[in-house]
C-alpha cells in the first residue's frame, strides 16, 4: 500500500478521493473485470472509499478488520449492494468489533469469525481462512 511500511509516500493517496482512483487505476491496469476485492487492516483505507463509489464493480468484498470503517455513514453503508463476507479472528478485540458494526449495514454481507485467530487471521489460521473465503467465493455469480 503506498504510504505504508517502507513505500515511499505518494502525493495521490492523502485523500479518500486520491485512494479510490489509485485503486480505480490498479484494477484497469490489471485489466481486472468485477473482481473480488480481499481489504485486510491498513488496506479498508483504498477499499472503502472504492466499494462505496464502485461497489456496482466489484464480485464481491471481503474486509478483515480493515481501519476506516467509522469514517462512513450506516446509510452509505446501505447503499452497497456488493456480496460481502466480513471475516475477523475472535482474538482481534479491537479493530474486528469496531469493523463489524460498521459493516453490518452492508445489505449484503455474512459474517465469519475464526476462532485462536488474532488481527492477520489468516496468518494465524491459513487452513480456515482458505476454506472460509473460497466458500464465499463459490456461491458468488
Amino acid at each position: 500500500i503506498p504510504g505504508y511500511g517502507d513505500s515511499p509516500p505518494v502525493e495521490m493517496v492523502v485523500t479518500a478521493q486520491g485512494r479510490r482512483t489509485f485503486l480505480d487505476h490498479v484494477l484497469q491496469e490489471l485489466g481486472m473485470q468485477r473482481p473480488v476485492l480481499v481489504s485486510p487492516s491498513m488496506s479498508g483505507r483504498f477499499a472503502l472509499p472504492f466499494l462505496l463509489a464502485h461497489g456496482d464493480r466489484l464480485a464481491g468484498f471481503v474486509p478483515i478488520a480493515p481501519v476506516g470503517t467509522k469514517d462512513y455513514t450506516a446509510e452509505q453503508y446501505q447503499g452497497v449492494q456488493t456480496p460481502t463476507l466480513i471475516l475477523y479472528g475472535d482474538r482481534d478485540t479491537r479493530l474486528a468489533p469496531q469493523a463489524l458494526q460498521n459493516l453490518q449495514h452492508l445489505p449484503e454481507h455474512r459474517v465469519a469469525v475464526l476462532p485462536g485467530a488474532g488481527h492477520a487471521c489468516y496468518l494465524d489460521k491459513p487452513e480456515d481462512f482458505h476454506r472460509v473465503l473460497l466458500g464465499f467465493l463459490r456461491q458468488l455469480k
